[in-house]
């Protein structure tokens, strides 16, 4: 991505529920850029839930999500971000609206939702890592120096 767009200082992360996707992408951003963002994560709706499969494939790699609490983009105290994330469609759009009358870019990561995902733990977890290692790999990528 050399060349692509300008480094952000303070980067939101959205996704419908704050329970899964954008807790997990602001945690990796806060451990691989941990002095040079300001990362925050927030959903659309404000119903969600922590998620124990998401607690868990962090705790793999030492990171500790499992005292997040969900909230929505109306729940926000700061909202001077130079970028927001989103990763989900109905996030996407609803950054688009904001960005109407606030001054921050947005940019569209298609993201899984793994709470879909089907089958015995072990693959629901494989779910979860592929989601997991799919944002540490965007995020290296975006906002390394």
């Amino acid at each position: 991505m050399s060349g692509a767009a300008a480094r952000p200082g303070a980067v939101l992360f959205v996704c419908r529920q704050n329970a899964v996707r954008s807790p997990m992408a602001a945690e990796l951003a806060r451990h691989y850029f941990p002095k040079s963002l300001y990362v925050r994560s927030a959903g659309v709706v404000d119903d969600g839930e922590p998620d124990p499969f998401a607690v868990a494939v962090m705790d793999e790699l030492g990171l500790d999500i499992s005292k997040h609490h969900p909230r929505s983009l109306e729940e926000l105290a700061d909202t001077s971000f130079d970028l927001v994330v989103t990763l989900a469609p109905e996030a996407h759009h609803r950054a688009l609206e904001m960005a109407r009358t606030q001054a921050f870019d947005v940019e569209y990561w298609p993201t899984p939702d793994p709470t879909v995902t089907t089958g015995s733990r072990s693959q629901i977890l494989d779910a979860y890592r592929s989601v997991r290692d799919g944002l540490a790999n965007r995020i290296k990528t975006r906002f390394a120096p």
